[in-house]
């Protein structure tokens, strides 16, 4: 009989850990993570260690209970979804074996996280899959909270989106909402600064790049950007069509 074919008995958990080591964990977050009897650290190819797992070091969390897994940080959904397949096969045997499952994710599990993809492929591999996905606090959310900006107010409209690559759709975009959580920003900031710049709205927004990493840097105001500022993938803008308080 195939893994495939079977039913899973163990409790498969998706959790979401925060954006960095700061204890910024939900109270089902803790308890899912003690409950298991096997977690789950991703690790992007290029880091040294995982940042999930990081996390959760405070957990003193027994070495016998954890495991890295590797992966790709791939754009090709197909890809992914082949890369995830594997990865359930493994899972699939522990949690048809009775074991609990905890897959930890940065921020919160189903915003641009790699556990959906997970998730996706378990459920084919386990149509009577027991899971339980505990969302977790976003990098965007913690940025404003470090930063005092209203993610927010009134009827304003919200958009959350990776960097685009166009600064004539990055614009577009800002001109249509009244804020716009810009992630994924990478070699992009240059050119995202220009738009801000052009349409003067700099001291309305800001930025975060490693939030609560070795590293970090947290800016109230873009246009307080030490000159020459680089940035890599964990890096966040919160822009402000407008100064709190007013709208159009």
């Amino acid at each position: 009989m195939t893994v495939s074919t079977m039913h899973s008995s163990g409790m498969f958990y998706g959790v979401g850990v925060g954006p960095g080591p700061q204890k910024l964990l939900p109270v089902a977050a803790v308890e899912a993570i003690n409950e298991s009897d096997l977690i789950i650290l991703p690790r992007g190819k290029e880091a040294k260690m995982s940042i999930a797992g990081r996390c959760v070091e405070w957990l003193s969390l027994p070495e016998s209970k954890t495991i890295e897994i590797v992966y790709n940080m791939e754009t090709d959904p197909n890809s992914l979804l082949g890369s995830y397949s594997t990865l359930a096969e493994q899972i699939a045997e522990h949690l048809v074996a009775g074991q609990s499952v905890c897959y930890l994710t940065l921020g919160d599990s189903l915003t641009y996280s790699t556990y959906s993809y997970l998730l996706l492929a378990l459920q084919r591999r386990l149509p009577g899959l027991r899971h339980k996905t505990i969302p977790g606090i976003t990098s965007y959310a913690a940025i404003a909270s470090a930063c005092n900006f209203p993610l927010g107010q009134g009827k304003e409209r919200i958009l959350i989106l990776p960097c685009p690559e166009s600064a004539d759709t990055l614009e577009k975009d800002i001109l249509d909402h009244d804020i716009v959580v810009l992630m994924k920003i990478g070699h992009r900031l240059p050119v995202v600064l220009k738009v801000l710049s052009r349409l003067q709205i700099m001291q309305h927004c800001a930025f975060a790049n490693n939030f609560g990493l070795p590293g970090e840097t947290v800016c109230e105001r873009a246009d307080q950007l030490p000159p020459g500022e680089t940035t890599g993938y964990f890096s966040t803008m919160l822009i402000r069509k407008n100064t709190p308080g007013e709208t159009e």
